[in-house]
């Protein structure tokens, strides 16, 4: 019995640190508006471009929401407007160099439980080991390096910048998971305005009916 109570209260510890850890990701306010989603695609090409891709996002998307044409033609290099968002380096070599090939970065913001919180708090998650290399506290596992320099920058205003800088790449990742959101938003709205003003409409139909009828 005694071992029983023993087990259960190590569960519930673990469950409570689990719990913790999860409560422990930083929350990150999105913007949604085009400037916005434009730096944090900047910043994206600068510091992830080489070894991620966003195989379900296309230059001319970016365009398409309203980026500036020079600075997307700055990113796209001899590529079709119509091409896909490719990492500079081959799989292959992203392969030897880290272990495996890094992921596409298209739905990561869906794909992780935490969502924009986690990619947010991963992207600053970074500090110095004791041997004097970058770790991450929640993905210790990571073969991606510190492209913020989250690691060496203590606090004060470069930490708020690159708060900033992070916020701006999660921004333009969930835009990217999703480029239509703020489309059915708006178009949610709609709807809900017309059946409103139907519904209006068809209670003073229906008194002028049953008026008739007494």
């Amino acid at each position: 019995m005694k071992t029983l109570i023993k087990i259960l209260l190590l569960c519930s510890i673990s469950l409570g640190a689990w719990a913790n850890e999860e409560a422990a990701l930083d929350k990150v306010i999105l913007e949604t508006d085009v400037k916005s989603v434009e730096r944090g695609a900047d910043a994206m090409i600068g510091a992830c471009h080489a070894c991620h891709s966003m195989k379900y996002v296309h230059y001319r998307d970016l365009l398409t929401y309203g980026m500036d044409k020079q600075k997307v033609d700055g990113w796209r290099g001899d590529q079709p407007l119509d091409s896909a968002v490719m990492a500079q380096m081959s799989e292959s070599d992203a392969a030897a160099s880290f272990g495996k090939a890094p992921p596409d970065l298209s739905l990561m913001v869906k794909a992780r439980e935490g969502g924009a919180n986690y990619l947010y708090s991963y992207l600053l998650g970074y500090y110095m080991t004791k041997e004097g290399v970058p770790g991450n506290h929640y993905y210790p596992e990571t073969k991606m390096p510190d492209v913020l320099n989250v690691s060496s920058i203590a606090e004060g205003a470069s930490h708020s910048e690159v708060q900033a800088q992070a916020r701006d790449i999660v921004s333009f990742l969930a835009w990217v998971a999703d480029p239509h959101e703020q489309e059915r938003l708006r178009l949610g709205y709609y709807v809900m305005a017309y059946l409103l003003v139907l519904t209006v409409m068809l209670y003073f139909v229906k008194k002028q009916v049953w008026s008739n009828l007494k």
